[in-house]
Parts: C-alpha cells; sequence; structure tokens
C-alpha cells in the first residue's frame, strides 16, 4: 500500500482554503568527501533566494543542562508534545514561510536527529529547488578536529553553502520553540538594506538567553540599528552611528542571524578566519567593522530549552485547551513531523484529562491527568499517572516479550511501559522505560536536586527525569 504524500497532508490539513505550502522534495546526507552537490544551474528569484543553515545542537553549556535527554541524543531530537520532536518547530517555521532550501548542521549525538530529519522531511513536492541537506560533522587531512562551533561549522561548510545561488542566509538553532513568519524578518533585514540582521526579544529585554543582549538605537530615522553588544556584564563593541545619541536600549539576543551571501563568506574566510563562534566572535566583530547591523524585534512566545524545568513546562503548556504560549493545533500556521502510520491509541475504561495522548498508546483501566504520553506507551490497569510526560517507546513488544520483559536479565519479567497499579507525578519518563507493578515515582522527600543517574533517573528543580531504557523493579518507590 503506498504511502500518503505530504501534499495529500497538506491538503487535508488546510482544507483547500489556501494553496498548499510546499516541503522539501530532496534529502541529502553529505560530508567533506564528497565533491559534488546537486543544484539547479538557474538563479533563484528574489522570493526564493533565501537558505536556512540550522544548527541540531547547543553548545556544550546549553547541553549539559538538557541532560539526561541528551544522552543518546541532540537537543533538537528531544521528543516533544507527544508527537513531535523539538527541531520540528524550526523547521515548520522554515516551511510556513515558504523557505524550502535548508541545511542542517548537526554534530553531537546525531544518529537519531538525522534519522528523523530523512525519514520525516524527504518526502514532498518534485520542485527542482526544494531540499534539505543534513552536513554532518567531519573530519578530513585539513580540519582533523570536529566542528569547533557555529562559525567554525559554516566555514568548513562554506564548499557546500557557496554552491547555492542564495542572496541571504537565515541561521537558525534548531531546538528552539517559537512561531515566526521569517518573512517579515527577511522584508526587514532587506528594506534596512542591512548586511546582517539579528532577531532580538522585544518582551524578554536583557534576559540571559545564551545569545548575548544588542545595544540598539531606537531612533526610528536609524530602523533599530546595533550600536553594541554585551555578553554577560561588559560591553563592548560600541558603532558610531551619525545622529545618534548613543542611548539605546539593550535587547536579548535569540541566535537567529541573517547575512547577506558576500557579506557571510568574507567574514568568515577573510575577517575572522579563526573565529569559532557567530555570537560572540563573528556578530560583535561584523559591529566593530562598521557593517550595517540591524535588530528585528520579535515580540512572540520563544522558548530556548535552556533547562529541563523550561522543557518540562513547555510540555505542560501543550496539554492546555486554550491560552496555550505555543499552539501545536494553529491550522495555519503547522507544525509538521514524522508521519508514523501508526494504530489508533486503544483505551479501556481509562479516565484521561487535560492531556495529550501520542499514536498507538495502550492504556488499561488508568487515569491520566495534565500529562504528555508519546507513542506506543502501554499503562496498566490501576495506574496513576499525574503532571508528567511519558515519552512512550519506539518498538512493540508482543505478549511472550512482554511477560519475559525481552530479555533474560534479573528483572525479565518487567516490560516496556508503566505497571499495573503504579503511580507517577511530576516526571519526564525517557523512551523504552520498564516501570514495574505498584512503582511510586514521586520523589517522596521533596529533593529539589539529586543525581541517582546509576539507579536510573536524576532530580532537578523538583522533577524525576528517568533516563532512557531504565528499568524499576515491581514496589519501587522514588
Amino acid at each position: 500500500m503506498s504511502l500518503p504524500t505530504f501534499q495529500t497532508l497538506l491538503k487535508f490539513h488546510n482544507h483547500h482554503e489556501k494553496p498548499p505550502l510546499k516541503l522539501p522534495s530532496r534529502f541529502f546526507i553529505t560530508n567533506s568527501q564528497r565533491p559534488d552537490c546537486q543544484f539547479s544551474p538557474f538563479f533563484p528569484a528574489i522570493s526564493q533566494s533565501v537558505a536556512a543553515v540550522v544548527f541540531g545542537e547547543a553548545s556544550e553549556h546549553q547541553r549539559s543542562r538538557l541532560y539526561p535527554l541528551t544522552k543518546r541524543r541532540s537537543e533538537g531530537a528531544i521528543p516533544i508534545a507527544g508527537s513531535y520532536r523539538l527541531i520540528d518547530a524550526v523547521i515548520s517555521n522554515c516551511i510556513n514561510s515558504n523557505i524550502t532550501k535548508i541545511y542542517a548542521l548537526t554534530q553531537f549525538n546525531s544518529t537519531s536527529l538525522n534519522s528523523h530529519l530523512l525519514r520525516a522531511y524527504s518526502g514532498g513536492l518534485l520542485a527542482n529547488q526544494e531540499f534539505l541537506e543534513v552536513i554532518a560533522a567531519y573530519q578530513s587531512p585539513e580540519d582533523n578536529g570536529w566542528f569547533q562551533g557555529t562559525a567554525d561549522a559554516m566555514r568548513r561548510c562554506l564548499w557546500v553553502l557557496e554552491k547555492h545561488p542564495a542572496l541571504e542566509f537565515l541561521v537558525l538553532p534548531g531546538h528552539h520553540l517559537y512561531k515566526m513568519d521569517y518573512q517579515k524578518l527577511l522584508e526587514e533585514h532587506r528594506n534596512n538594506k542591512a548586511d546582517i540582521t539579528v532577531a532580538v526579544l522585544d518582551n524578554m529585554k536583557e534576559e540571559n538567553t545564551g545569545f548575548g543582549s544588542f545595544k540598539i538605537d531606537v531612533n526610528n530615522n536609524n530602523n533599530n540599528r546595533v550600536i553594541g553588544f554585551k555578553e554577560e556584564q561588559e560591553l563592548f563593541m560600541p558603532l558610531p552611528v551619525n545622529g545618534s545619541n548613543f542611548n539605546g536600549e539593550m535587547f536579548s539576543g535569540m541566535g537567529i542571524y541573517v547575512m547577506n551571501r558576500h557579506v557571510m563568506i568574507k567574514l568568515l574566510k577573510e575577517s575572522f578566519p579563526k573565529a569559532n563562534n557567530l555570537k560572540n566572535e563573528v556578530i560583535p566583530g561584523a559591529i566593530s567593522l562598521g557593517l550595517k547591523v540591524h535588530a528585528y524585534r520579535f515580540d512572540g512566545y520563544w522558548e530556548d530549552m535552556r533547562s529541563i524545568e523550561a522543557y518540562y513546562e513547555a510540555n505542560m503548556e501543550s496539554t492546555k485547551k486554550k491560552n496555550m504560549k505555543y499552539n501545536f493545533y494553529d491550522r495555519d500556521f503547522p507544525v509538521y513531523t514524522l508521519p508514523r502510520h501508526l494504530p489508533p491509541s486503544l483505551v479501556t475504561n481509562a479516565a484521561i484529562t487535560d492531556s495529550v495522548i501520542g499514536d498507538g498508546c495502550i492504556l488499561n483501566r488508568c487515569s491520566i491527568r495534565n500529562t504528555v504520553i508519546g507513542p506506543r506507551t502501554r499503562v496498566g490497569d490501576g495506574a496513576v499517572i499525574e503532571d508528567s510526560v511519558i515519552m512512550g517507546s519506539d518498538i512493540y513488544q508482543s505478549i511472550p516479550e512482554q511477560r519475559n520483559g525481552g530479555g533474560d536479565g534479573k528483572h525479565a519479567s518487567i516490560p516496556i511501559g508503566v505497571g499495573e497499579g503504579s503511580f507517577i507525578k511530576r516526571a519526564i519518563i525517557d523512551k523504552n522505560a520498564k516501570i514495574g507493578k505498584n512503582v511510586k515515582i514521586i520523589n517522596r522527600d521533596n529533593v529539589l536536586e539529586g543525581n541517582n543517574e546509576t539507579d536510573g533517573y536524576i532530580i532537578t528543580s523538583g522533577i524525576i527525569v528517568v533516563v532512557r531504557g531504565a528499568v524499576f523493579p515491581d514496589e519501587s518507590i522514588l
């Protein structure tokens, strides 16, 4: 049986109310050993002259704050809201903004992310100039180390990027949750005739986002020109602007940049050939050189998943019926992901309130409240789950496998899922966890921070995080 195409899904979703959105129709995985690249010889029209560069993971500091969710995956591959991955929000922003020339630069724990991108976005309309290409980190005789940062990664991938006839490159972190029409960002960039445009948070001034703060001349005559950059407490790189009183306002950065093609190449190759990072080396350096750097002030919801608590709260937001900070059900700005083609969830005498249930779940006479349940989750009779995130399972176990737990180990009789009579509250359960009967995951001692990874879990901000594949025998209490 043939699978439904993305254009069919788009027509179904939008009920023919507007022209179908185009999705990437070609997908490649590239490394330094591949000399050829498939591009159209025709220079694209101005409306289609933008290529997006999406980074699959954050810095080491940000990554460690999402541990252990990042133990076997990058930030962009972390599941959210039952059916999605974090990177889906950013790729969907591109698609909804009619940007369908996308490069994904991946490195840290990238197997899961690369697989998801390949399977989720390799279909679509058969247009000649649409693609999503993964550029995996590599080592070569010239570069025998891994990517050292965003600037280093882009410089080492210029052999691919330079072949694309884009006028501007849109640089995006791949692990943030927000909705932005990038066409508005690009329109402001072009209207200001800027060399670089940085996106900043209009409603979160001077908050520590990890991307520094930009001092902006809010004088209307200067169209939000950037006149300085601050990381932590020290202001540097002031940029004189004619007619400016230098009494600018500070705005927090988002790690989102629009860079003109020739400016990007010159900065990376000539001006700052040794720079590793865009945020605190190349962008401030461009300001110091007197380039036209402007700011695009974004006033919508934005969450950069900088902590386990932030990730937990974003999932809890998805269970709300209204006034969501981020709406996964917006038909005018949909979120795309991998169609899994799983059967509907089977619910038997279960009480479910204010929750999100993924596909292919088996819920037997249980109680679920204010919880996100991921695909293929099995919950036994009498189990109670409240205020939690259950990521689900990668596989279905057969009845014999369920009876012996799929193995011959010490706790071989415990199958994947939540066992009968168990109670889970304010927890994040990573994939393929085996929770036995009458287990209590409730943070009994009200611990705020604790590292029990050897026992299969940690506690951060009072939230219990169960690691992927952990096993908890019957009657366990956390």
